[in-house]
């Protein structure tokens, strides 16, 4: 991949985090579940986290590698509609467990088409933790989503 290209993928990478940062935080402020309110606000630091360690990637990007033949299906998360507090507290956590599955797809392909090992274990790690994230909120829409299986 050419440094231009990541830096567009990173670029929009980081874009995605500040989108998920917005939400969580906005979300956390409209929720009157404590437990909620906490989720939403620790998701919020962490995609905030996320965005300053991304942004510390676009000054490296010369010395970024990758396998050139590489299909990086990054269209994939292109034109996604901007996320909405204004929805049930369910539908809130199913977008954003979609969110975090995107995102977390997003940088395995990334971590795939790495030529560079550091570079490979750096984009495995934010998958991770996007994976973890998604856990975390399938768990919360399982509840609130399918409140009779309580």
């Amino acid at each position: 991949m050419k440094a231009e290209d990541y830096k567009k993928v990173i670029t929009m990478a980081v874009e995605n985090e500040i989108e998920a940062y917005d939400f969580y935080k906005a979300a956390g402020e409209k929720v009157s579940d404590t437990n909620l309110k906490s989720i939403f606000n620790d998701l919020a630091k962490e995609e905030q986290q996320h965005r300053e360690f991304l942004q510390g990637l676009l000054s490296q990007a010369q010395t970024m590698k990758f396998d050139e033949n590489q299909d990086y299906k990054i269209s994939e998360s292109v034109d996604k509609p901007k996320l909405s507090i204004s929805m049930s507290p369910a539908d809130a956590i199913g977008l954003a467990m979609k969110n975090e599955e995107e995102a977390m797809h997003m940088y395995a392909e990334l971590a795939k088409a790495s030529a560079d090992k550091e570079q490979k274990a750096m984009f495995d790690s934010l998958a991770r933790m996007e994976q973890g994230h998604k856990v975390k909120l399938e768990g919360l829409y399982t509840d609130m989503a399918y409140p009779e299986v309580w």
